[in-house]
């Protein structure tokens, strides 16, 4: 099992804040630096400096890291043409020696798309989107000449498909989401990773289920299972609690919805996600300010996994 710190910048932080997170989490022994794509603060509260692109965030990143990976959980389909986009992580792969995983998706937030002038289509047609996002993308990495592609909703014509990734075939997909169809049959054709974010043990089995399911279908080896879930840890009772009380919320509510208590507590129930397939957990870290829940995370916990 592996630990991987996930950061939502949206909700208030600046470059240097994340990278301060970014190289804490490198010394201190995690697999991996995750950051959140949003351009805008999601509920309620000060947006504080307001939020920061993600893609520029990574590149900064992976100059100024060396061993932990990097990566976005997920980058909107809605954001990016993907032509650019497959530039851009190229070249951000390209930046950290080859540390980057893509996250993609379809998009929810439809605040901040109206905030900034980007067009938010109804769902059905951001997933069409997405799967040809999905088929460019890895289209241009893995073509040895010119690519073409024709679609509903993009085309491409003679593209040089440079620069390449470092990581051959390519940088890792990640896709998430508990849909009950298009989102499995997606994952089986395309994904490398496929993370539940902030459900039950209970309702991540049956998503991972029907994923196994669709990767068996199409022939598929099985693909790296995954959970992203809010974190607060404690060495005792009044820290849980300090530690809930600063990002707003209850320790009950994070014990049942999220990873919350004791290091011990946080153990026994990440091996119930273990248990069902799962091989990386993305802590959702809310307060970027507190290091100190890192070291203690990663001296109570990290070393039992």
């Amino acid at each position: 099992m592996k630990l991987r710190i996930f950061t939502e910048p949206q909700q208030g932080a600046t470059y240097d804040d994340l990278l301060a997170v970014a190289q804490a989490a490198e010394r201190l022994g995690f697999d991996a630096f995750f950051r959140s794509d949003h351009y805008q603060r999601i509920g309620p509260g000060e947006p504080g400096p307001g939020s920061t692109d993600a893609w520029i965030t990574l590149a900064g990143l992976a100059r100024e890291t060396s061993r932990i990976r990097l990566g976005t959980l997920v980058t909107p389909a809605t954001f990016r043409l993907p032509g650019p986009l497959a530039i851009t992580v190229a070249g951000v792969d390209q930046m950290s020696g080859g540390r980057v995983e893509l996250g993609l998706g379809t998009g929810w937030f439809d605040d901040e798309h109206h905030a900034y002038g980007i067009p938010f289509p109804p769902v059905g047609e951001r997933f069409a989107r997405l799967e040809e996002q999905l088929e460019i993308i890895t289209g241009l990495w893995a073509s040895a000449k010119p690519f073409s592609y024709e679609g509903a909703h993009y085309g491409l014509i003679d593209s040089p498909a440079l620069p390449k990734p470092v990581q051959r075939p390519r940088p890792p997909i990640i896709m998430g989401g508990t849909g009950a169809r298009r989102t499995p049959a997606l994952v089986a054709r395309f994904a490398d990773e496929y993370n539940v974010p902030f459900r039950s043990v209970e309702d991540t089995g049956a998503a991972f289920s029907r994923v196994r399911e669709a990767c068996a279908a199409a022939g598929r080896e099985p693909i790296v299972l995954s959970v992203a879930q809010t974190v607060c840890a404690g060495s005792d009772e009044a820290e849980v609690a300090r530690r809930a009380a600063a990002i707003g919320e209850d320790p009950d509510g994070l014990r049942s919805g999220g990873l919350a208590g004791t290091p011990q507590e946080i153990l026994d129930k990440i091996g119930r996600f273990a248990e069902l397939g799962a091989e990386r957990v993305y802590l959702q870290v809310l307060d970027l300010g507190d290091l100190d829940h890192l070291e203690l995370i990663a001296a109570e916990i990290l070393p039992h996994l």
